[in-house]
């Protein structure tokens, strides 16, 4: 199916062969890992059913476990945990778990009464540094790291209850993700439920010493648009150039397949050990037939602002087929994408409470630290969808301000967490070549190689505004050139104005009076996010022997 790109034609039969080996394997039924899918959720009921449609299509297509007499899969439940604070999606969510639940995919809803009656389980014990300071009526939108740590608290609850001789694992994802894949066609990008996921998790459980496996995302970029906005403006760019020399009446040239492979879309690719891409992506027109030009200019505006979403509407990733159960080294987690067994609960997500961006990689260097060959990734991406198509808008993002009283899309909050969580993730990167966290580090120490990282990040951050703001001058050049065609029809005016509210939003978020830089300049909040992150890496410790507590409490009072 594979061979020489995605044969749609052979996915039915694909899928079909993969049953009849399921049938053949039934015999081997108690060999087999049963998995809880973890699913946070905060207010996005559209982005929940997709989610779970998806996993029931992939239980129907490829029946990984069988089902038993009462049409129930056997081998694959869900815990929804619901961060919601918004009345009308809890209920909406709620609901959407009953109705799953009843089409055979075993669904249990985590809301706020259930979290709290938890918590209060342990309230001799502080897990303050794990799981943060809520109020009892406002328990809601605690952020995905600290509701996750919630849900696995919850599941080591569950992993009592399970039998004895039962294999088990843990696979945790986001709402607004589907497993399915994002391919390339002729015709255009298509996405499909062509990987087998849970039996090739099941494969590389038992026959691999892996405690935590991560898989990647398709789809939609997995950072914020605080650190994409350059590559995206020399693609914007070049667009332009290309309108600029072509006829509006003549077809537009789509391009073959385009993306983000190692990580294109992230202006500081070159940081992570990828290498930055040298030319621009071209756009790939959506539109049936064979678009015009213009078409495709107009087309093109309405995509731009989706970008302060979480799009990156020139460089999609794709999915590459290679055998998935080959692994390789891991160094980062995608909190949206990953696997563990029981006896790993006790690798919570750490400093949570901060609400940092770059929270999975930071924790995949401590697990690099410390799990070495039993922390893995393997080619099972999950396709990423951070908007709605009807609206460009995600349903629920933390961070992002975009509201009918301002005509401007505000990052800064977002901005803000990337920011200081990019500090965090490479500021553990050199702790952990001083030994940490098995080794303990001074406050000297640690508060130095924060302080550092921050004037060396800031720097960074600096020189991509300067690249930035060259681009946007750019960009406004082209766009507002007289000789342009857009010009000169008045049914492009739409498009124009798109084009210029998107060069607006660049500049109120990334220009010389950016409240995105004011914030992360601000001397005073610097040392506040300075001081609060020191104590979180020196409190780890500490951290994780109230953890073990924890759930030694939960594992006695389920039995």
């Amino acid at each position: 199916m594979w061979d020489g790109g995605f044969n749609e034609n052979l996915l039915a039969s694909y899928q079909s062969a993969w049953r009849r080996l399921e049938a053949l394997l039934d015999s081997h039924l108690a060999e087999r890992h049963r998995f809880i899918i973890i699913i946070p959720v905060a207010d996005s009921p559209i982005h929940l059913r997709d989610c779970l449609a998806s996993l029931l299509e992939l239980c129907r297509a490829f029946g990984y476990g069988g089902q038993d007499e009462h049409g129930c899969w056997r081998k694959v439940s869900v815990l929804l945990a619901d961060d919601s604070s918004d009345a009308s999606a809890i209920e909406q969510q709620r609901a959407i778990a009953a109705e799953f639940d009843a089409a055979g995919l075993s669904t249990q809803y985590f809301g706020l009464s259930e979290q709290l009656t938890l918590m209060d389980a342990l309230a001799d014990i502080d897990l303050t540094g794990i799981v943060g300071v809520h109020e009892r009526d406002d328990f809601g939108h605690k952020g995905q790291a600290m509701m996750r740590n919630i849900a696995y608290l919850k599941c080591a609850q569950m992993s009592e209850e399970q039998k004895s001789d039962e294999r088990l694992l843990f696979y945790t994802l986001d709402a607004d993700q589907e497993f399915k894949v994002k391919v390339a066609t002729p015709e255009g990008g298509r996405e499909v439920c062509a990987v087998n996921f849970l039996y090739h998790l099941d494969a590389i459980f038992n026959h691999a010493e892996v405690d935590v496996l991560t898989g990647k995302v398709v789809g939609d970029p997995p950072v914020s648009p605080a650190v994409m906005a350059g590559n995206f403006l020399e693609d914007v760019i070049g667009f332009l150039h290309e309108m600029a020399a072509a006829e509006p009446a003549q077809p537009y040239r789509q391009p073959g397949k385009t993306g983000g492979g190692d990580a294109a879309y992230h202006d500081m690719a070159d940081l992570f050990g990828f290498k930055h891409a040298e030319s621009a992506y071209r756009y790939r027109c959506a539109l049936p037939g064979t678009p015009s030009n213009a078409d495709c200019f107009a087309d093109f505006s309405t995509r731009l602002n989706r970008f302060f979403h979480g799009e990156h509407p020139t460089r999609v990733t794709w999915y590459d087929y290679s055998e998935a159960a080959s692994v390789q080294p891991a160094r980062t987690v995608y909190t949206g994408n990953y696997v563990f067994r029981p006896e790993a609960l006790r690798w919570f997500i750490p400093f949570a409470p901060l609400r940092l961006r770059m929270s999975g990689p930071t924790m995949g260097r401590l697990l690099q630290a410390e799990l070495g060959a039993r922390f893995v990734s393997a080619n099972l991406p999950m396709l990423h969808k951070r908007t709605l198509e009807a609206t460009g808008q995600s349903e629920f993002r933390p961070g992002v301000l975009d509201t009918l009283q301002s005509p401007l899309i505000d990052l800064c909050g977002e901005f803000e967490r990337q920011f200081h969580g990019d500090v965090m993730l490479f500021s553990m990167q050199r702790l952990t070549a001083l030994g940490y966290p098995a080794a303990t580090l001074d406050a000297g120490t640690v508060d130095a190689t924060l302080i550092a990282m921050q004037q060396e990040m800031r720097e960074t951050y600096r020189a991509k505004q300067i690249a930035i703001l060259d681009r946007l001058a750019r960009l406004r050049i082209l766009l507002h050139n007289p000789a342009g065609w857009w010009h000169q029809a008045t049914d492009l005016a739409p498009a124009c104005a798109r084009f210029a509210s998107f060069a607006a939003n660049v500049e109120h978020n990334f220009g010389t009076t950016s409240p995105c830089y004011a914030r992360i300049d601000d001397l005073a909040r610097s040392e506040d996010w300075r001081a609060r992150q020191s104590a979180a890496i020196r409190d780890l410790h500490a951290n994780r022997q109230r953890w073990m507590s924890a759930l030694t409490v939960l594992r006695a009072s389920d039995a």
